[in-house]
């Protein structure tokens, strides 16, 4: 069940952020898009509301709510940035915008740090909704899974730090016209 409501959400969220942007750009109703695209956290919100219904009525936790924990980590981290790549290229594709800028060299590491900054917001987010998981259920035996996902957290964190330092030692060159 915790699957198919994180598959659900990640659903919704990419279709308020489509219905947004469609609003904005083909219906040209700004308003409107503005009031879709401010309600990507509450798919977030009803996502934690489903984790906790499910744990406090007795469920073990598995692996679902653990990726649900990340997931909602990297919504709230990365949601603006997610929305503002979709919307630059809608705006390009659809009400004759610019094409995104794609920076390189110093612009592109500094860029790749930014995303270690999201990175960590997203680790800690997701380790913060994991120990509250693991405190409200207050049972070692079920919430075992929940424990493994903190190694996971150190991993995708690394990682994010390694591919930024790559491009710190070898900065990514301008691609020929």
């Amino acid at each position: 069940m915790m699957l198919a409501a994180i598959i659900a959400c990640e659903i919704g969220f990419w279709v308020v952020i489509l219905g947004g942007l469609c609003a904005r750009y083909l219906l040209h109703r700004p308003r409107l898009g503005a009031v879709l695209l401010a309600l990507v956290p509450v798919i977030d919100l009803v996502l934690l509301a489903l984790v906790t219904v499910d744990l406090l009525g007795g469920a073990t936790a598995s692996w679902h709510h653990g990726l649900a924990a990340v997931y909602i980590g990297v919504s709230v981290a990365y949601g603006r940035r997610m929305i503002r790549w979709a919307d630059v290229r809608f705006r390009q594709r659809f009400a004759g915008g610019p094409p995104p800028e794609l920076p390189t060299g110093w612009a592109y590491t500094r860029r790749c740090w930014g995303e270690v900054l999201l990175t960590l917001l997203a680790v800690t987010i997701a380790g913060g909704l994991l120990a509250a998981m693991i405190a409200i259920v207050d049972d070692p035996a079920r919430t075992d899974a929940l424990r493994q996902w903190f190694s996971i957290l150190v991993i995708i964190l690394g990682i994010d730090v390694i591919y930024a330092a790559s491009y710190t030692i070898w900065p990514k060159k301008p691609v020929a016209a």
